[in-house]
């Protein structure tokens, strides 16, 4: 017997299926509303506020300054580190030698590869070695090393090399899709590390004052401050292969011992969080601590609202504030319209602004008052300091800040100034680009 709804039943249905639509519609919006907030999500930090002090945010060289900074990111300061930039190619000169001396363990970590003599230098190094008996792990950003054949990893893997790729894309982990890790990270023996700007692409071999010859600053160092970034590669290797390396192997006591006149350094390993970042609170707080001096090299130079109006207030306060960015040779051109939309304001504020012209500049560095600094993967955009994991190691040291400065005023000698008179004259067509661009700032 065929069964007839009545029609009391019939309209009950049918509000239960529009309730069902509304609701499913309501759920998918809700989720869709939240992806994008998720993935545009800034950092909080408006001001820097110091109750009672006249002299506002203590200064690099306030004791409190130093303690200020590890408490609000976790960056532990050590005396004794042995310190040096190994800028451009000159990074691989000291590498290479290092990574052949390997006894014991060889950890590295790098976001971006391509095929090319940096890439099969690196793995034929790491092959000899864990030939020779070394533990040699590897960790590549999934999206960063994409460009890399198979083959590549295989001859490593059947080396003994140990690969993990980091943050795979799985449906399930789609809401992290924009969450990398831009750390670089290598260390021999628990005992000598790098980190910087670069990594296994072959424009990063030359001079850096060349036409595909890329302008990177990294460091080398060896002091209690290895064991910074020897963590940092551990939490990636954990997040990986779900084995937390620990014992003396990795972290040896002897890499302990401080370097007499050496330098007051620490790894500043920043990771996304929920609120303000400590990649952001670093920023922050250097640039309220400036009182004389402020030279940032940057890449992709695009700060917010608030990190501009940070660096407006040190102007203000009578620092010489200077910004050393990419010119039209940038790999990434939104970007550089982006940071060019912010141009005109910090220009009217007084602050100093130089492109870079020979080649693509890829530095991050920071130095305040010519004795606070860092080197490292960190840039000056919401991406670097709300999504991003990232490795700076952050130094306490007047010799060492004499020669960031001095670094900095040579490549200020291959830069072209950018004056307010010059840069407001720019076409019509230009501020159409640098406005669309600035719409993508939280993106990029």
């Amino acid at each position: 017997m065929k069964y007839v709804m009545s029609k009391p039943q019939m309209r009950k249905t049918l509000r239960l299926k529009r309730l069902g639509v509304v609701f499913g519609v309501l759920s998918v919006g809700t989720l869709a509303l939240a992806g994008i907030l998720s993935i545009t999500r800034g950092t909080p930090v408006k001001t820097v506020v110091a109750i009672g002090d006249k002299d506002g945010a203590p200064a690099p060289e306030d004791s409190l300054f130093s303690r200020a900074m590890e408490l609000y990111t976790s960056l532990h300061l050590t005396t004794g580190n042995a310190v040096e930039q190994v800028n451009n190619g000159s990074v691989y000169d000291r590498l290479w030698p290092d990574l052949r001396a390997a006894r014991h363990t060889i950890t590295v970590q790098m976001y971006y590869a391509k095929p090319g003599a940096v890439a099969d230098t690196m793995a034929k190094i790491l092959a000899e070695r864990a030939r020779a008996g070394v533990r040699v792990l590897l960790v590549l950003d999934a999206f960063g090393s994409a460009n890399l054949k198979k083959s590549w990893a295989d001859s490593l893997r059947a080396a003994h090399v140990e690969i993990g790729l980091l943050r795979q894309l799985h449906w399930y982990s789609l809401h992290n899709a924009t969450d990398r890790s831009h750390v670089r990270v290598v260390v021999v023996d628990g005992e000598v590390a790098y980190t910087g700007g670069f990594g296994l692409a072959d424009y990063w071999l030359g001079n850096g004052a060349s036409e595909g010859q890329w302008r990177d600053s990294n460091v080398r160092f060896e002091g209690p401050a290895v064991m910074g970034l020897q963590a940092a590669f551990a939490a990636a290797w954990a997040e990986c292969t779900g084995e937390l390396i620990s014992g003396d192997m990795y972290f040896p006591k002897k890499a302990f011992t401080t370097v007499d006149g050496g330098v007051v350094a620490g790894v500043l390993f920043t990771s996304p969080t929920t609120g303000s970042t400590p990649a952001e609170r670093f920023n922050a707080l250097s640039i309220a601590g400036a009182r004389k001096t402020l030279y940032v090299t940057n890449s992709y130079f695009v700060p917010d609202d608030d990190f501009r109006r940070l660096l407006e207030q040190a102007r203000k306060r009578g620092v010489d504030v200077r910004i050393l960015t990419v010119s039209k040779n940038t790999d990434v051109k939104t970007t550089w319209w982006a940071g060019r939309s912010r141009y005109e304001e910090l220009l009217k504020s007084g602050v100093r602004i130089y492109e870079y012209q020979p080649a693509m500049m890829h530095s991050k560095t920071f130095i305040v008052d010519g004795v606070w600094g860092s080197i490292g993967s960190m840039n000056f955009d919401n991406r670097s300091l709300a999504f991003n994991n990232e490795s700076n190691l952050v130094f306490l040291n007047p010799k060492l800040g004499s020669e960031m400065n001095a670094t900095f005023m040579d490549d200020v000698t291959r830069s072209s100034e950018i004056t307010l008179a010059e840069f407001s004259r720019r076409p019509w067509y230009d501020r159409v680009i640098e406005r669309g661009a600035a719409v993508l700032s939280r993106l990029l």
